[in-house]
């Protein structure tokens, strides 16, 4: 089959990408030292590039066209996973110190235009964050874009794009990577509940559906002895308690930092300076010698 065919050619341009992103994180990492950017961090991010693989040029991408649930696991591994982990790396920090100087100065130039920064700040606004990954995840679930995304490889690869972009957008005011770090808020707990609605209304629509929404899958062979209206209502099962289990569990953290005593909460913000305050300086005072 074509689409076959088309996944199996883009496997090793995928890996080039994410081997070449790994190494530029890797060049930023050992510069700035693990005091800026702990260990952990770096783990962080690169396990959300093993993920990013997985989902998107490993072999169980190959299922994706035969399994809904293939496509969930897809999915839920960019937007719900690898996402938070790639900004838990700091990787705009790592990233900015391993570029050569000059293309660094080009880009700090471009960035400080006032115009750049009203875009920045636009586009990483909680409100545009929650509605493009809302909207993403919805509509890519409707069945006839879902079926345009299915049928063409170009398609595909935009959705798959969507999903990542998406997920890293919504992420960024949750996780609030450098150089926007600061103390968790309310705000954030509410931001996660809202966002669990989709997700559960279409989880529990694929669910409790008595036919097949997706007529692609009804046709396609079944891997795994998975019947197309098993494999709907797995995939929504799927969905509904992955995205439950990890908002409730970083809503769960942010509240329990919120309600920790002030001294507690003065340690934590202190031991985020380093990356969130010291860093950024030193940063920028590399930037500016090396």
């Amino acid at each position: 089959m074509a689409h076959a065919h088309h996944v199996a050619s883009q496997p090793y341009g995928i890996l080039l990408i994410l081997v070449l992103t790994a190494a530029l994180y890797a060049r930023g990492w050992l510069q700035l030292r693990s005091v800026v950017i702990p260990a952990w961090r770096a783990a962080s991010f690169l396990l959300g590039l093993i993920l990013i693989w997985v989902a998107v040029a490993s072999p169980v991408a190959g299922f994706v066209h035969k399994l809904l649930t293939a496509h969930m696991i897809q999915h839920l591994l960019l937007m719900t996973f690898a996402a938070p982990l790639i900004w838990l790396g700091e990787p705009l920090m790592a990233f900015v110190q391993g570029l050569p100087r000059s293309v660094r100065e080009g880009m700090a130039a471009l960035l400080l235009r006032p115009s750049m920064q009203r875009f920045g700040k636009a586009i990483t606004h909680p409100a545009v964050c929650w509605l493009g990954a809302t909207g993403t995840l919805v509509g890519w679930h409707i069945p006839a874009l879902l079926a345009v995304g299915m049928e063409s490889p170009t398609w595909h690869a935009i959705m798959k794009a969507s999903f990542l972009v998406t997920g890293l957008l919504f992420w960024w005011p949750v996780v609030q990577p450098w150089p926007t770090l600061k103390e968790p808020k309310w705000w954030v707990v509410v931001y996660l509940f809202l966002a669990t609605l989709p997700c559960d209304t279409l989880s529990g629509f694929l669910v409790f559906c008595d036919r097949v929404v997706y007529p692609g899958y009804q046709s396609a062979s079944h891997p795994f002895g998975l019947f197309p209206l098993e494999d709907q209502q797995f995939a929504g099962a799927l969905m509904w308690t992955v995205v439950t289990v990890i908002y409730f569990i970083v809503g769960g953290i942010i509240t329990a930092r919120l309600l920790s005593p002030q001294r507690s909460q003065q340690n934590w913000i202190a031991q985020q300076r380093p990356v969130g305050s010291a860093a950024p300086l030193t940063a920028r005072q590399r930037m500016e010698t090396v």
